[in-house]
């Protein structure tokens, strides 16, 4: 899966894997271009772990702003690297800004946010975006995206998706020693887990698969299908890789696929080493789910959010990890059940 743009961007992990010795340049060795003036956060709703943080008030520090959503899976994967820059250099004068712009409706929800992010450990500084004003000011169109300034407030670097972690170091370091400081170069180590982990780039071939009607493709139905409205949904045949079909009585809204009854499955055929799921439960539900791979438990292969029996639960709504395959990624098809009504199906996204 790449970057989203609104939904859907671009980014590899090659600079995450090189060694140091090729990848590393002293700062100073390139100059890095001004690309315009740091945007505002004038327009930010909030603030988490911060006083309110202008752009004015930021000079004489390097910021690093980042864009992002807290299920997106392509933010997850940078995730580790922000934690340990923040831990690094923020006392040789780094700040970075958090942007949280949110995807779907319930990302919009405050509690969600606060929730996430300290499960997360995202200390720094976060700007709620709720309605995209900071997001509108930054002309930005991806998550995640990374814009980094200098101490006079000028965009002097940015990168959109995922990877390219040793060069954005190496122009973190180049801006804080232009701002006085003294600075180590070598980088950080980072040890990621479970969804941070970076995708198999190499076996990857099923894209982010959006399952509301809006933006929905690869649905696979005998007949048409209404919309708002529960509808049940015969077996279909064999299915071809990226493409996925609804078993059960589902109601298919804007956003995402609603199970009204329980036993509602949904398969998805697909070639990749991991299969995430986002995903919310009713207010004041918990829905277990069983998920099984070409009809058998996932066993050895089952992801961090359920066992090797292929049993979870969605009790918040948030990004699941089901599968993470440990041999050969051939194609294959994963089908989740849900076993009560009152959860939210909102996309697939792969590693």
């Amino acid at each position: 899966m790449s970057g989203r743009e609104m939904a859907s961007g671009s980014g590899t992990g090659d600079d995450a894997r090189r060694p140091r010795s090729v990848s590393h340049r002293r700062a100073g060795d390139d100059v890095l271009p001004v690309e315009g003036r740091l945007g505002s956060f004038d327009r930010a709703r909030g603030w988490l772990n911060s006083e309110p943080l202008t752009s004015n008030g930021l000079r004489g520090r390097v910021v690093l702003v980042d864009f992002w959503t807290y299920t997106c899976v392509n933010w997850l994967r940078t995730l580790p690297y922000l934690r340990a820059w923040h831990a690094k250099y923020a006392a040789h004068g780094l700040t970075i800004v958090g942007v949280h712009t949110p995807e779907f409706r319930f990302e919009r929800e405050l509690s969600n946010v606060v929730a996430r992010s300290r499960a997360l450990g995202v200390d720094y500084p976060i700007a709620i975006d709720d309605h995209y004003g900071v997001w509108e000011d930054f002309a930005n169109h991806y998550w995640p995206a990374l814009y980094l300034a200098d101490a006079h407030g000028r965009v002097r670097f940015h990168h959109f998706g995922e990877g390219e972690y040793a060069m954005t170091e190496m122009a973190i370091q180049q801006l804080l020693v232009e701002a006085g400081a003294e600075v180590e170069f070598d980088l950080v180590d980072v040890e990621p887990r479970g969804l941070e982990v970076a995708a198999d780039w190499a076996s990857l071939g099923s894209p982010e698969t959006y399952l509301g009607y809006d933006r929905a493709g690869g649905f696979v139905a005998e007949t048409s299908v209404p919309y708002d409205r529960p509808h049940v949904f015969p077996p279909v045949g064999p299915l071809r890789r990226n493409t996925w079909s609804l078993e059960g009585e589902w109601s298919l809204t804007r956003e995402a696929v609603e199970v009204t009854a329980p036993g509602g499955r949904l398969s998805f055929a697909f070639r990749a080493r991991d299969v995430n799921l986002v995903a919310a439960p009713a207010p004041g539900h918990s829905v277990p789910i069983r998920v099984t791979l070409d009809g058998a438990p996932v066993g050895i292969d089952h992801g961090t959010d359920v066992d090797a029996d292929g049993r979870g639960a969605i009790v918040a709504a948030d990004t699941l990890q089901l599968v993470r395959q440990s041999g050969d990624v051939v194609d294959r098809v994963v089908q989740i059940e849900f076993l009560e009504a009152g959860a939210a199906a909102y996309c697939l996204t792969f590693g």
